[in-house]
Formats: structure tokens, C-alpha cells, sequence
């Protein structure tokens, strides 16, 4: 039995099939009217935005007086793209979210097999992780101070919590998905654990874990950026807490839309090479 050749409903896909979805993208399928209601939305949050700012509207509970408008927020983009320090703070993120999502990804695809497959896995794995997981980056980061021997490890390892369960539960959800008449049907043409896990759980599960995978890259920048505040030297979120202590409002919302446009395009990037590396579930699903 091979598993690209099955998809989610458990029907036989040929190679024709499994080429034309694979080679499918989110813009094949997306119609231009859609296109424009997106840039629509974006050119109407962009004057909503200029609006509220340029009229320093101050409304008791929130105020508008210190935010930059898009103009002003535009002109310290560019500066900032012609200064040296952008290229040092970039790699500084980049290295250390690509560092705690690796690891991360195969702690979490590993410990969610296990625990999807097995019930003393489940009953041994599964309450500590849930005691775990409810704790937020900010509460880790003394301890991984404590912990790690340099700011750069206990970074990384802050990271590593924030993309962990994400993935780890969307692993798990997508094993238990699996439907049971598949491993039946694999372990009655002589199949072993093994065959299963690789041609068919894995198959499988697939969706679910490039899902968590994408979710998960989108909490280790949030977790990276709460850490880099704090006990960073060079980065995206030390780049903007050090904007907020000098006082540069420009950069500060720089800051935050370049993280923004980081996670997003991250997470873009995950889902991408997941619908290639899986062409049986059909790249070509409605976003």
C-alpha cells in the first residue's frame, strides 16, 4: 500500500492526480474579486489608521496623541531599511525561531505519534504536558535564564515552548483522525507497526500537523519577541522595546509591523511547503 496514493476519504489517487494538486496554489484558485476585496480591506485599515492619528484623537480610554501616522511610520521603514542594524536584528530573530521551531516540530510530531498511538504514552506523556501547557512564555523566561548558560539557548528554548503545543495537540488530533478502516485494511495485507506509522498515521495525520506546525510558527514569534524585550542584545522585539525606551514612536510601530509581516509569512511558508510534501490532501483547498 502506498501512502501518497491515498487521500483524506481513503480513495486511490493516481500519479496525474496527485501531480495536478500538488502543483496547485492559493492564487490558482482565487478569484480576482477576492484579490481585490483583500487590498481593499488593507488600503481601508491603512485610512482608518492615518485618520485617527493625524487627528490625535484621544478618547478617555484610549488615545491617538503619541501613534504615528502611515507616512511617519513609512519614512522610519525606509530609513530603517538603509541602516545596518536591520540585517543584525533579522538574522538575531530569524536564527533563533528557526532554531526553536525545529526542535519543537520533532518533539511535538514525536511526543503526539506516541501519544496518539499509544494509551500508557497517553496516561504518562499527556498530564504533565497539560500542566505545562497553560503557562505563558513571559512566566519561563527567569527560569530559562536560570536554566540555559547563555540568552541565546534561553531564548531559543522560549521559542521552543511556544511552537511546542501547538503542534503537539494538532499531531495528536490528527492520529486519533485516522480512520480505523485504513490500519485495519494495512494490517490485513501483512503490514507492520511500522509500515502503518509510515504509509498510513503519518499520511494521515498530515493536515492536522502542518496546521499546528503553521500555528505553532506564529507563537514562537510572539514568544521570541516577549523574550527579546527583555533579555535580548539585538532582534525584532528588543529592536522595538528599545524604540519604546528611547522614545522613537516611528519605530515602535515599524517594529511591530515587521513582526507582523515575519509571522505571517512564516506561517505562509509552513502551509506552503506542507501542501507540497502532501498531495494527496489537495493543495488547492479554499483559503
Amino acid at each position: 500500500m502506498s501512502a501518497s496514493a491515498i487521500d483524506a476519504s481513503g480513495a486511490v489517487l493516481d500519479r496525474d492526480t496527485k501531480v495536478a494538486r500538488a502543483r496547485s496554489w492559493a492564487w490558482d484558485r482565487l478569484p480576482l474579486g477576492r484579490i481585490a476585496l483583500r487590498a481593499a480591506a488593507l488600503a481601508a485599515s491603512l485610512v482608518i489608521w492615518h485618520l485617527l492619528a493625524s487627528s490625535r484623537l484621544d478618547l478617555g480610554l484610549v488615545t491617538f496623541r503619541n501613534v504615528p501616522t502611515p507616512a511617519e511610520a513609512a519614512r522610519a521603514a525606509w530609513a530603517l531599511l538603509h541602516s545596518p542594524k536591520l540585517a543584525a536584528h533579522l538574522g538575531a530573530s530569524l536564527a533563533r525561531v528557526l532554531a526553536g521551531f525545529l526542535a519543537a516540530f520533532a518533539v511535538g510530531v514525536g511526543l503526539g505519534l506516541a501519544i496518539g498511538r499509544s494509551r500508557l504514552a497517553r496516561d504518562l506523556l499527556l498530564p504533565p504536558l497539560e500542566v505545562l501547557r497553560p503557562i505563558p512564555a513571559v512566566a519561563w523566561i527567569p527560569l530559562a535564564i536560570l536554566m540555559f548558560p547563555s540568552s541565546e539557548l534561553s531564548m531559543a528554548f522560549i521559542t521552543f515552548t511556544g511552537a511546542l503545543f501547538p503542534i503537539l495537540l494538532n499531531t495528536v488530533h490528527g492520529v486519533e483522525a485516522v480512520n480505523s478502516r485504513l490500519v485495519a485494511a494495512a494490517r490485513s495485507l501483512g503490514a507492520g507497526n511500522g509500515a502503518i506509522l509510515r504509509e498510513v498515521i503519518l499520511p494521515g495525520a498530515a493536515p492536522s500537523i502542518i496546521t499546528g506546525a503553521a500555528i505553532g510558527m506564529g507563537t514562537a514569534w510572539f514568544c521570541l519577541v516577549t523574550a527579546e524585550m527583555i533579555s535580548g542584545q539585538y532582534g525584532i522585539g528588543y529592536f522595538t522595546w528599545e524604540s519604546y525606551t528611547l522614545q522613537n514612536y516611528d519605530d515602535i510601530v515599524v517594529g511591530m509591523l515587521l513582526i507582523g509581516l515575519l509571522g505571517m509569512g512564516s506561517s505562509l511558508l509552513v502551509r506552503r511547503l506542507g501542501a507540497l510534501a502532501t498531495p494527496w490532501t489537495g493543495a488547492g483547498a479554499k483559503r
